[in-house]
């Protein structure tokens, strides 16, 4: 910046002397401006926003850049109607907020303009101008020496290559499930963590939500755990998967830079099955409902049992297509025995695929459209797919509630998730601040790098077999198929376009 004033001092000049900040959560003092984690958000489309909203909120971070290929555009999804315009009106406390939008708002202009609204309103300054925008992430990297940490929240294929950099720029990390998008990818992200020393999160609540508690503490009860059952009905009742590869390109809208948006994947032509959010269905870009939604389930799976990296792989799925996950598929992963737990068959099911029905329950139970069923010497724990409303089911029939059950909602996840509610509290609030706190000289985030590889390796290794339609044997010390083909062996670590390479 001119004169030699960094970013930082320029917030200290900003901030009021007479504003009364609310306490630190990670140190038990006040926060005053050179304590806040100064943060830049890499991809601002719905999923971004949703998490900068979340940011805003906390009095331990300052939001000071964004970034985004696309300028602007009001066409993102929603998960419900006008929820993300709702709530940018609740954090802003403006009820008028994006009148001029036809639909669901977001990219680099749309949130600086809301990063630059909320510390107008807070600090009393309405010509705040703090927020920077960006359309490539290496300018941001390369110009904001002063931010501290970074948060992506890009499509799949992106996560590991700015992940990456950011670290190597001296930035600590946040990042958008899945972690990474190979498994090669996820190693080298564990590795440049520990060589740069950067503290990172991935954006999975479980850690600290009650219900993952629950799970640990109720799996006790039915003996040694030999099989998990977890099924979703992502993705039919999200996006479409199956589909044929566009041979038509579309007209790139004027706002979008298509070719950065490809970043790592090879060049194509622009179609609108490509995005907003339909991204995930494609193999170059996402990892379909397996990666999307297989990391919130298997964080607390992994926690609960004890897993590690699976020994051995395999898929059945739908019609396979040359680029786009099937409709529908079922995966199995089996974990060898340990010391502390018998081997462990755990089985993935989606698209609306679901697990034999336990032959104790009664009839008149409907099955779970999402759940989790874990099989124990003496008994199985059926849960909701986030671990909610854990019932334990007996031998003998006897099917018992054990812990108060959550407030029903519509989302097929954990609902006190912050990004569903106006409020940055309560288990999403820790979730954030057990990162923030890391960046600060504390101990790791419960869902840092190192911990999440296992499960994300894990999810890779099942998307391999998705594809490929073997039987894979997995030597985790070795990272080979002690039984696969060569193209199984080449989607261990997939091309990617330079120089956006990992």
């Amino acid at each position: 910046m001119a004169c030699g004033v960094t970013r930082r001092e320029l917030l200290q000049v900003l901030s009021s002397a007479a504003l009364v900040l609310p306490a630190a959560r990670f140190a038990g003092a006040a926060v005053t401006p050179s304590d806040k984690l100064t943060v830049a958000m890499i991809g601002v489309g719905s999923q971004g926003m949703r998490v900068m909203l979340d940011l805003l909120r906390l009095a331990e971070v300052q939001v000071v850049a964004v970034c985004d290929v696309n300028r602007g555009s009001d066409g993102y999804e929603d998960w419900g109607g006008n929820e993300l315009r709702t709530k940018v009106r609740g954090v802003l406390g403006d009820a008028s907020w994006g009148e001029r939008y036809a639909g669901p708002a977001a990219g680099r202009e749309v949130a600086q303009d809301v990063v630059n609204r909320y510390y107008a309103k807070e600090k009393g300054r309405p010509g705040y101008r703090g927020c920077a925008a960006y359309e490539d992430y290496r300018e941001l990297l390369a110009k904001e020496h002063d931010v501290d940490a970074v948060v992506v929240s890009t499509p799949d294929h992106w996560h590991a290559t700015i992940a990456i950099a950011a670290m190597r720029a001296g930035k600590h990390v946040y990042s958008q499930k899945p972690m990474a998008h190979s498994v090669w990818q996820t190693r080298e992200m564990v590795r440049v963590a520990a060589e740069t020393k950067r503290q990172t999160s991935v954006s999975i609540f479980n850690a600290h939500a009650p219900a993952s508690a629950q799970v640990r503490e109720a799996i006790g009860r039915i003996g040694p755990v030999h099989k998990v059952d977890i099924w979703t009905t992502r993705a039919s009742s999200f996006w479409k998967q199956g589909l044929p590869t566009p041979v038509a390109a579309d007209v790139v809208p004027a706002s979008l830079n298509w070719e950065m948006w490809l970043g790592p994947a090879a060049l194509r032509s622009y179609s609108h099955v490509y995005q907003p959010f339909r991204w995930r269905a494609w193999y170059d870009f996402g990892c379909g409902a397996l990666g999307d939604m297989g990391e919130y389930g298997f964080d607390t799976i992994h926690r609960a049992v004890g897993l590690g990296v699976p020994d051995r792989i395999s898929a059945s799925t739908s019609e396979l297509f040359p680029a786009c996950f099937p409709v529908a598929s079922a995966v199995h992963f089996h974990f060898a025995a340990t010391g502390k737990r018998p081997a462990v068959e755990l089985n993935w099911f989606d698209g609306g695929v679901q697990p034999e029905r336990p032959p104790e329950l009664a009839a008149s139970v409907p099955m779970l459209s999402e759940g989790v069923i874990y099989h124990g010497k003496q008994g199985k724990l059926l849960t909701q797919y986030m671990g909610q409303n854990a019932h334990l089911l007996l031998p003998d029939g006897t099917l018992t509630e054990l812990y108060p059950p959550e407030p029903k909602g519509g989302f097929p996840y954990f609902e006190k998730q912050s990004e569903l509610v106006y409020g940055a509290a309560g288990a999403s609030s820790e979730h954030y601040l057990d990162w923030v706190r890391a960046c600060r000289a504390g101990p790791p985030a419960r869902g840092n790098y190192a911990f999440e590889a296992a499960i994300v390796e894990t999810l890779m290794l099942g998307v391999i077999a998705q594809r490929t339609q073997e039987v894979l044997l997995w030597d985790a010390a070795g990272m080979r198929f002690t039984q696969g083909s060569e193209r199984a062996t080449g989607l261990l670590r997939p091309a990617m376009r330079a120089p956006f390479e990992v």
